[in-house]
């Protein structure tokens, strides 16, 4: 069955079928996934502004801690990379058929904005630790649905995941030290 096939010649309950490679119906999801991701990326920097400049500036922090300027070029580059894989197995699948793993992506993702105004805003390091603990299962649960679904499109994530359980250490080296 192609994408051309008509719903009449679909079995009754069969999902339509993703838009085909080259499709320009698949662009403006990925759009769409572009800019939700570029949003939690701006209320992430809007929210933590002030905390960045602030008590994380002048706080003792991990030895491996890197330079502040290190977070934007390695968030913006993994944002856009998550982006195209939650789009990826959209594509591919469907939303029917993928929609345990694009929820759990967007689980994932709604995690990923809350630590930020946790931590930097707030400056709770104890909530900030146990959200991105939560972020982490999520975002390996996404991993495991996407493997399911299209394994290459899973390994997209790896970076993201490493940056996570990197950031986790960061997070909870502060902590330790406050």
């Amino acid at each position: 069955m192609t994408a051309a096939t008509p719903a009449a010649a679909r079995p009754a309950g069969a999902a339509a079928p993703a838009p085909r490679a080259g499709s320009a119906r698949g662009w403006p999801v990925l759009a769409g996934l572009l800019l939700l991701n570029a949003a939690v990326a701006w209320g992430g920097s809007l929210a933590s502004a002030s905390g960045v400049d602030g008590w994380y500036a002048d706080a003792d922090k991990p030895a491996w801690t890197p330079p502040s300027w290190v977070f934007g070029p390695v968030w913006t580059v993994l944002y856009a990379v998550m982006a195209v894989a939650a789009w990826l197995i959209w594509r591919r699948h469907g939303f029917r058929a993928a929609r345990t793993a694009l929820v759990l992506y967007g689980v994932q993702l709604a995690l990923n904005a809350t630590w930020t105004p946790v931590f930097f805003g707030a400056e709770r390091l104890g909530a900030g630790l146990a959200i991105i603990l939560a972020l982490e299962v999520a975002l390996v649960a996404t991993i495991v649905a996407f493997h399911r679904l299209t394994p290459w499109v899973a390994w997209l994530l790896g970076p993201y995941l490493a940056w996570v359980l990197y950031a986790t250490t960061l997070n909870a080296g502060l902590a330790a030290i406050a």
